[in-house]
């Protein structure tokens, strides 16, 4: 996987689940989102952000949470992003 453009963030996590994720992920030597790296960084300033993600692709609505989730891939699919 290649390096994020902001090493200090990559390199400076706080423990926690995400840092444990990363960890999990490199060592099978899989690939993950990297924005992993930020919430591990900042996990006070990032937990509003994997709360809302959970309630929008899970919570309660007129789509079933795998068809969002398709269509959240296929979005990055077209974005050519990899996440």
């Amino acid at each position: 996987m290649k390096p994020m453009f902001l090493p200090g963030v990559e390199n400076n996590p706080r423990p926690g689940p995400y840092t444990d994720n990363i960890q999990a992920m490199r060592g099978a030597g899989k690939e993950y989102p990297q924005i992993w790296h930020l919430f591990a960084f900042r996990p006070e300033a990032t937990d509003h952000l994997a709360r809302f993600t959970q309630e929008i692709m899970r919570g309660p609505a007129p789509i079933e949470p795998g068809l969002r989730e398709l269509i959240a891939a296929y979005t990055s699919y077209r974005n050519d992003c990899p996440f």
